[in-house]
């Protein structure tokens, strides 16, 4: 939470005219409801379980065109996620801060996140997922940074060329 995902996925996508996705707006058309509500009416195992079948419905459908996709924050914390992922051998980016930052980050922007909690319970979910997310392809630090400079810097680092 908090990373920049979807912001640093957006950036990309424009920098390099690729197509984006993200999981998390997939998952809403699908149910049919906001985030909030999948968990408030059927909890996190519900709302795994559409986010499991958002993504492996996505995967299957990414066809020939080079596309971004924006995992929510604990999507890639789930093995069966992870391994749909690989599957498609598709590159992966985790996008790190400091949990102090990326609490700031979540609080500034008012949006309702389910797992958010206090800072706390913020720090245990941070330290839980942190290994799975350093199994990703490239690992980049995003403290202190803007979200056109890590856009850059993932370009960058991945050795991809600018859209023209």
């Amino acid at each position: 939470m908090g990373a920049g995902k979807t912001s640093v996925g957006r950036a990309l996508s424009r920098r390099l005219g690729w197509r984006f996705e993200d999981l998390d707006d997939r998952i809403v058309a699908q149910e049919g409801r906001s985030i909030e509500l999948i968990f408030q009416d059927a909890g996190e195992t519900a709302f795994r379980r559409a986010e499991h079948r958002a993504l492996r419905e996505l995967m299957r459908n990414l066809g020939e065109s080079a596309v971004i996709v924006a995992l929510g924050g604990g999507a890639f914390a789930q093995a069966e996620n992870r391994a749909l992922v690989e599957e498609q051998r598709a590159t992966t980016v985790f996008l790190d801060a400091a949990v102090e930052e990326l609490l700031e980050r979540c609080l500034e922007e008012g949006k309702v996140r389910p797992l958010l909690g206090g800072e706390g319970d913020f720090r245990r979910l941070y330290e839980s997922r942190r290994a799975s997310y350093l199994s990703a392809s490239l690992h980049i630090a995003t403290g202190g940074k803007d979200v056109e400079t890590v856009a850059e810097e993932v370009r960058q680092k991945l050795g991809l060329g600018l859209s023209l």
